[in-house]
């Protein structure tokens, strides 16, 4: 055991969630508001401060922390603020409007204003300069008429460059003789497109290594901002941060392209390391917030989308393939005068919901208290305009029944909240289908993994939808993005575009790429490990096709077999004999930076488990006496009959009828449809 602090924390848009270990071995979690200038600058500090019982004017004691691993949406925000850096892009002459006309798609085919989105640079350099496809150096770099556009852009107060040429990603030389010329003017972020992104397809490219070269000084200021307040010079701290790709890397390796996912990634690691440990390992993520619901797919590996749209902005990085929607507890329910509606719009941390008492409009949480779901004495009283009231079961109640009076169709206030329930799991069952059914993938073996403050109160009903028969909830499950990212590993992850047909002359040219990839990356390895592990995958697809699936590295029938077996069961059919073709290949380096000690928990007597009350529920058309256990009082080896209540203090889980309720012998509540 570490005889020393490590902290794991998840930055989000509403909530901070730390999740801590202390010398002697012992979990403590805590919760604080991200954004609360009041009281303090920055939520993870103020939070390693709460937890360590530090005062806000004394310095962190650093000797007695080992490692920081973090989480954090600032880039995220940035990007969708448009708050990201001013940026100069340095472009081959003649397409200075590339990335602006993009590929020329049009999102809302019927709309007649369209909106294009901003571009993220502020101003473009042309580089006379020009390689051909083949590598034959057509026009040498100007260098003098290069320095002089790129000297003006900093003049005038840019410091951040991105640089796209034609056909860089396999010919850099031009691209880096430019990159030492805006050293030599002064840019303090440079991103060089065959480094950033080094892959075919100019426009992708050109996307990601602007969105680098605009959002990377933002972290590096973050990450600046956040040492300051450790003192690292005396005592180093190991602070890593999570990638979009499911993968941690070290502070000063933190780029702007791998930040987006960077929470939500948190909560997929942390769904299949939980899961494992139990088991189980086909699962479906499903991670229910306030303002929307995060939704993955795990069968057997990470799953990853190698092009992505965020914000408007294509991005060509390897991404956590996780599918969200705005369904979560604080969207807003409508009703439009036939039908019911639910979100996207939500209600936020402020006013919230109507139950909060602060004139909110009614939404998914007021559904849960009108039906009996959520009580509000199991509830902390941290609601109304002082901050210190319970939630208010009356307001919800009369919202309701105004409602009703609206709606005229002769039902009750209880019966029209269900109906409004049963939208938002359809929205939120079909997001799963999405991921899952519409991919080849039969549902109905799997495991709903539910975290997230809202996930348990909806679990069982999404699982009756979807056809899945058993339900997993982490004792963390409120703060499991944060644990998440304490067990992850460090990720690094580096590709190459090939492009030629799969033949055996073609294995040795791979086996060499594949070597150089691998040296890039043990470099980028800060600590040495034995067991750093290599994934090497191949990127292939019929030969003139687009779209590629990925296998592993192997001989040419065995590729070959992966392959159609993939398309077969994405697509239905294959297409014998036709010639594949190698698109890329990546390699990931693996290494272990934490591996928990479970000991499995003893009964310590043989009573059954306590109810602390009974109350009425709404649920299945009819109301239902449901039993409220607290989950701290219960042991390995209870069962938990239905209908019933589980509170915790970082979420409410129910159990519907027709399911059953079981405490594993590592205190997870698994819930099994009976």
């Amino acid at each position: 055991m570490s005889s020393r602090w490590q902290f794991w924390i998840d930055r989000g848009g509403t909530f901070t969630d730390i999740v801590a270990q202390n010398p002697a071995g012992e979990i403590v979690i805590h919760k604080l508001l991200s954004e609360n200038s009041e009281q303090y600058e920055d939520a993870p500090i103020q939070g390693i401060r709460d937890v360590m019982g530090i005062d806000r004017h004394q310095p962190i004691p650093t000797a007695e922390i080992e490692a920081i691993k973090m989480g954090t949406t600032v880039a995220t925000n940035a990007l969708l603020e448009r708050k990201g850096d001013r940026t100069v892009l340095a472009i081959t002459q003649g397409f200075k409007d590339a990335l602006r006309i993009g590929y020329q798609n049009r999102p809302d085919i019927f709309a007649l204003e369209i909106i294009l989105p901003q571009m993220l640079y502020e101003q473009v350099v042309e580089i006379n300069e020009r390689y051909d496809a083949q590598g034959n150096e057509l026009i040498p770099v100007d260098t003098s008429k290069a320095k002089q556009d790129l000297q003006a852009a900093y003049n005038s107060g840019i410091r951040s460059c991105a640089i796209v040429l034609l056909h860089s990603y396999r010919f850099p030389h031009h691209e880096l003789e430019v990159a030492s010329i805006a050293r030599e003017v002064g840019f303090t972020q440079i991103s060089i497109s065959h480094q950033v992104s080094p892959l075919i397809k100019f426009i992708s490219r050109g996307d990601t290594t602007v969105v680098d070269a605009y959002l990377s000084p933002i972290l590096r200021r973050y990450v600046d901002r956040f040492t300051q307040h450790l003192d690292t010079a005396q005592n180093p701290v190991k602070l890593m941060f999570m990638q979009s790709n499911g993968g941690l890397v070290d502070a000063d390796l933190f780029q702007g392209k791998d930040s987006i996912l960077s929470g939500p990634a948190g909560g997929i690691v942390g769904a299949v390391k939980t899961c494992a440990l139990a088991g189980y390992d086909k699962i479906i993520g499903f991670d229910m917030g306030g303002t929307s619901t995060d939704v993955s797919h795990y069968a057997g590996e990470y799953e990853r989308s190698l092009e992505t749209e965020v914000a408007g902005v294509r991005l060509r990085s390897p991404m956590m393939s996780i599918h969200t929607v705005a369904a979560g507890g604080g969207s807003i329910l409508y009703f439009d005068g036939s039908r019911y509606r639910v979100g996207p719009e939500s209600a936020g941390a402020n006013p919230g919901a109507a139950a909060y008492g602060k004139g909110g409009d009614l939404t998914v949480t007021d559904c849960n208290v009108m039906v009996g779901k959520l009580q509000p004495e199991f509830f902390p009283k941290v609601f109304g305009i002082e901050g210190n009231a319970p939630l208010d079961r009356q307001i919800a109640q009369e919202k309701f029944q105004t409602l009703a009076n609206q709606i005229q169709d002769g039902k009750t206030p209880e019966q029209i909240a269900s109906g409004f329930l049963a939208i938002a799991v359809a929205n939120m069952a079909n997001a799963i289908k999405k991921i899952s059914l519409q991919k080849g993938y039969d549902v109905s073996t799997y495991t709903l993994c539910c975290f997230g403050g809202a996930g348990g109160q909806h679990a069982c009903l999404i699982a009756d939808v979807l056809g899945i028969k058993r339900i997993f909830i982490h004792p963390y499950a409120g703060v499991l993005s944060a644990y998440g990212i304490g067990l992850a590993e460090m990720r690094i992850m580096k590709e190459k575009s090939i492009e030629a047909e799969l033949k055996p002359e073609l294995l040795a040219t791979l086996e060499q790429a594949f070597q150089t990839l691998t040296t890039q990356a043990e470099t980028e390895l800060v600590v040495e490990t034995p067991e750093a592990q290599i994934l090497a995958k191949v990127h292939l697809k019929y030969s003139g096709v687009d779209s590629s699936l990925i296998v592993d590295f192997a001989d040419i029938p065995a590729m070959r077999s992966q392959f159609e077996q993939q398309y077969t069961q994405r697509y239905g059919f294959v297409m014998a004999g036709k010639d594949l073709v190698v698109e890329t290949i990546s390699i990931e380096l693996i290494c272990p930076t934490y591996s928990p000690e479970f000991n499995l928990i003893k009964r310590q007597n043989n009573n059954s488990p306590q109810a602390v009350t009974s109350v009425p529920i709404y649920t299945a058309d009819a109301w239902h006496d449901a039993s409220v256990y607290q989950r701290e009082s219960l042991q390995p080896g209870d069962i938990i009959d239905s209908p019933a209540i589980i509170t915790e203090p970082t979420g409410t889980n129910i159990i519907e009828p027709g399911w059953q309720g079981r405490i594993s012998d590592r205190l997870n509540l698994i819930l099994e449809k009976i």
